[in-house]
């Protein structure tokens, strides 16, 4: 009977529905969203290569709140900053004993060109052992090695995406490309790697930290030293992270000249550190969002408690009738409970196949990244949607039940 009073009026019906399915929809779109970024974002930072430790310039606070803006006077850096000589104390076995491996790194922009093919893709300095630091592995030719350091040599390394914009059709591996003009050897290329944090990684060119410096990176800081923007730190295997920090750190303030007193000028995070800060950062966008959506979850169950009341109203005499041949209470109360939680709980299944559409359509719209709708998000939007059939239904049910049948057969 209750199935039949939705079906006689499915306008009324379906338009009930809408708060119930909009409400749902929303929260399964942006829970599978929120655990897709999660995802995305573990697996950019596995990407960049395992246990890593990173340094960077600034204090922590700094980096928490954003960097203050460099200031420049020429080629030198007025603001925190690490160097190369930074970057040797950090390298001596007696200062950090805990270290396995210490590379640098300096970035900047710089057009690459072939013939009339021109890019523009980050090209970063770096020494020896930095493929091993972040993973990366040379599917043709070699990485580059202390002597191409030794002599500056304009060799590089490039990453696919830059092969397909410059060699779609050739071996680059011996070809001459021109950096900023000058011609650059290539001697290696890359794996694939993909889309990660701060874009795709294919899309780089890897030359010797020497050369960066001679030719494409001049800055220096206050005492003239060549800049390196990250450090990358990889421990000692069965080492504790937190050890090989606190020699860092020792070290870095030694160098700095930093008072007791004062807090560093520099930041040492794991990657561990990184995910955990993405991860409560997600979370609680994810439920704020969420908690956003859900009110309408709320609009949803009011909306069916009016209909419902309206239902009451309108059957008044059907009411009196059933209870007039033999009905109980109780059967009212079930069958006005049972429209109600119908309507939720319909509402709440197409709700989910929406979401679900949703989140897999985000998923379409940008590379790599995979939304999950989780089982535990389903359960609960079906169940959520149910408890508030019931929860808004209760009232006209009871009401229902309470008519008086003489007074229900009189109704007009």
């Amino acid at each position: 009977m209750a199935l039949r009073a939705l079906r006689s009026n499915k306008l009324r019906a379906a338009l009930t529905m809408l708060g119930i399915i909009i409400g749902v929809s929303a929260v399964i779109t942006l829970v599978s969203v929120g655990r897709g970024v999660e995802n995305y974002i573990n697996a950019a930072f596995g990407s960049i290569g395992t246990d890593l430790l990173f340094v960077i310039p600034g204090s922590p606070k700094d980096v928490t709140s954003g960097p203050p803006t460099p200031i420049l006077q020429g080629n030198v850096l007025l603001g925190p900053s690490l160097s190369l000589k930074d970057l040797e104390a950090v390298k001596d076995a007696r200062r950090v004993p805990d270290a396995a491996m210490v590379a640098a790194e300096v970035q900047t922009v710089a057009s690459v060109a072939v013939g009339s093919e021109v890019v523009r893709p980050p090209v970063s300095g770096v020494e020896p052992g930095y493929d091993v630091a972040r993973e990366w592995k040379t599917v043709e030719g070699r990485f580059i090695d202390d002597g191409d350091l030794v002599a500056r040599a304009r060799v590089a390394v490039l990453g696919q995406t830059v092969v397909k914009d410059l060699f779609p059709d050739q071996d680059p591996v011996g070809e001459t490309i021109k950096l900023n003009g000058q011609p650059y050897k290539v001697i290696g290329v890359l794996e694939a790697k993909g889309g990660g944090m701060g874009g795709d990684q294919d899309n780089h060119v890897y030359v010797p930290l020497t050369t960066a410096h001679n030719e494409l990176y001049p800055l220096r800081n206050k005492a003239g030293d060549p800049i390196v923007n990250l450090l990358y730190v990889m421990p000692r295997e069965g080492v504790d992270n937190k050890d090989v920090i606190d020699e860092i750190k020792t070290t870095l303030r030694a160098q700095h000249n930093i008072n007791y007193r004062d807090e560093d000028d520099f930041s040492v995070f794991s990657q561990a550190d990184f995910l955990a800060a993405f991860g409560a950062i997600i979370g609680a966008v994810t439920v704020f969002l969420s908690s956003i959506a859900a009110i309408s979850l709320i609009v949803g169950g009011i909306g069916i408690m009016n209909i419902m009341l309206v239902t009451v109203t309108e059957r008044t005499r059907e009411i009196g009738l059933r209870k007039a041949i033999g009905a109980k209470r109780r059967d009212i109360l079930a069958q006005f409970l049972i429209e109600a939680m119908t309507l939720s709980l319909l509402g709440g299944v197409i709700g989910i196949a929406i979401g679900s559409g949703g989140a897999i359509a985000i998923g379409k719209l940008v590379e790599n990244f995979n939304p999950v709708v989780a089982p535990g998000a389903v359960i609960m939007a079906v169940g959520f949607s149910m408890a508030v059939g019931l929860f808004f239904g209760l009232y006209p049910a009871w009401r229902a039940s309470r008519l008086n049948p003489i007074e229900a057969l009189r109704y007009e």
